[in-house]
């Protein structure tokens, strides 16, 4: 997937502006995508040269005029080929991952210090994904939200989001007390 279509989704949500897509990016689309806000701003330059989102000026009193963008007919249709084209299998690029690997050579004191952390900021992500949740599906629970609500594209893609957190959370906390009961057997001191 390039970041195109990650915007051209985000996009079919409304009206934004680089800056509001950003904070979207943080929130709503972080838990499939990442980019910085430079990237946003490029990707959103070339998708509007290529004709597959549409920006206008929106004059504002006392702050800068901003630029706002939706997507195109022709956005949708690249849309349509992307979700029509095979997916590329899930690839994995996990530092944290290396370390537990070769931790048998290492000192895991720090690695399992950085399991612990791993495991906090995974739980605020899914505090934060489950805030999602609850905000799009309203006044509805969840099976009829699923069943007739409206935009269930973001919920499903959010549920994904959760359950990555709530698996990454758990394998750090199971490997951090793993790797601190073979620690205190062997005698090597850990936080």
């Amino acid at each position: 997937m390039a970041l195109r279509h990650a915007v051209l989704a985000a996009l079919l949500d409304g009206e934004y502006s680089g800056y509001q897509l950003t904070k979207l990016f943080d929130v709503g689309v972080a838990n499939f995508w990442y980019a910085a806000p430079q990237q946003l701003y490029a990707e959103l330059t070339k998708l509007e040269a290529d004709g597959l989102i549409a920006g206008r000026e929106v004059v504002q009193r006392n702050r800068p005029n901003k630029r706002v963008f939706t997507v195109t007919e022709a956005g949708v249709g690249e849309l349509a080929a992307f979700a029509a084209a095979p997916p590329k299998p899930l690839l994995l690029r996990e530092d944290l991952a290396v370390k537990v690997h070769a931790v048998d050579v290492l000192d895991p004191a720090p690695v399992i210090a950085q399991l612990r952390e791993r495991a906090e900021q995974a739980a605020a992500k899914l505090t934060l994904y489950e805030g999602i949740l609850l905000r799009l599906r309203g006044d509805l629970d969840e099976e009829t939200f699923l069943r007739v609500g409206d935009r269930v594209g973001p919920y499903l893609s959010c549920l994904a989001g959760c359950r990555l957190e709530r698996g990454m959370r758990d394998w750090c906390l199971e490997t951090a007390r793993t790797l601190t009961a073979r620690s205190a057997h062997s005698g090597k001191t850990t936080p």
